[in-house]
């Protein structure tokens, strides 16, 4: 229990740390962000107009930095992230609470079942070290995911979409079908999902696969499986319940701490489908300088990676006795 409590302080100081610079940078950043918004209109603005939107950004710049800082506070305790520049005058939250679930689903989905099927395959090939598998899926992944995320998605756009019209190419439903649970919807949105998942499985599957068959390789050297062996135990058994459950450990660690990496989403990915992710929205805050927007993903994204090694860290204790030996 001390470790876990020592953990959790530990994520709440990086935590602040990070608000805390999340709140700095922008501000060291040269210019106005409501000029930036207002050199968009064409024809001229009085200033009293420049005042009006500095105010509804809450961009104060009369109150002293520390005063600013300790209102940004209380301004996320009360979920407000300002207002977007590039979807005015939509809230940061709104759009973020919007786009958010596309990108958990299409690539935590991805994630869990990259994960599952790099984790098994790996097993299988360790435990046949040696067999037709073994000299084939490694190198066959390895250039796969050698690839770079985009230069897939721009291959399955071209042929599996413009090509061959088997998957849509972009966006992420139909234009005919309207939000909600609806059996057209849900079906219309999961066949848009196909080639976004199918191009983050493809490129990350290889990374589980081998990292599992290298300490499966490890793991089957130990003591304790060869007197499994010596026992006569099953191959199965031998193979699932103490080769793997020891070897996966590793990759529980690096999968907890990639569902952090999830809400940030595969970026690349999301622009070459248009896939309204909230890594298409990051792309599109970049390129029209939409600073609250960025600041809300980026301290969406911080918070969900520390979360993310936070539960890696309480897998840790409930998988591996010898870190409860600590505790």
């Amino acid at each position: 229990m001390r470790f876990l409590l020592r953990r959790v302080a530990f994520y709440l100081v990086t935590a602040w740390a990070a608000v805390t610079l999340n709140f700095v940078i922008p501000r060291l950043m040269p210019g106005n962000p409501a000029e930036i918004l207002l050199a968009r209109f064409q024809g001229r603005l009085s200033p009293k107009a420049l005042a009006s939107l500095t105010m509804l950004f809450g961009l104060n710049t009369h109150a002293s930095l520390l005063q600013q800082y300790f209102q940004y506070w209380g301004q996320l305790f009360s979920n407000n992230l300002g207002i977007s520049f590039s979807f005015f005058p939509e809230p940061v939250s709104t759009i973020i609470g919007q786009t958010m679930p596309w990108t958990v689903i299409l690539i935590g989905v991805s994630t869990v079942v990259s994960f599952f099927i790099g984790t098994l395959a790996g097993v299988i090939i360790a435990w046949r070290r040696g067999s037709r598998w073994d000299a084939l899926l490694p190198p066959v992944t390895t250039f796969l995911a050698s690839v770079p995320y985009f230069w897939l998605g721009i291959l399955c756009v071209f042929f599996l979409g413009d090509t061959l019209h088997w998957f849509p190419a972009s966006g992420g439903y139909a234009l005919s079908t309207s939000p909600g649970f609806s059996a057209a919807f849900v079906g219309s949105a999961i066949y848009h999902a196909i080639l976004p998942a199918v191009t983050i499985v493809v490129s990350s599957v290889a990374g589980w696969l081998l990292g599992m068959r290298n300490m499966m390789v490890t793991t089957l050297a130990e003591d304790y499986v060869v007197m499994a062996e010596a026992k006569g135990l099953t191959s199965r058994r031998i193979m699932y319940a103490y080769a793997a459950r020891n070897a996966v450990l590793p990759s529980l660690a690096s999968f907890a701490m990639s569902m952090g990496f999830v809400v940030s989403g595969a970026i690349l990915v999301e622009i070459v489908f248009s896939y309204p992710g909230i890594g298409y929205v990051l792309y599109q805050a970049v390129s029209n300088e939409d600073f609250p927007l960025m600041e809300g993903v980026f301290l969406v994204i911080t918070l969900a990676v520390l979360v993310a090694n936070l539960f890696a860290d309480v897998i840790y204790l409930i998988v591996d006795p010898r870190t409860r030996e600590d505790t």
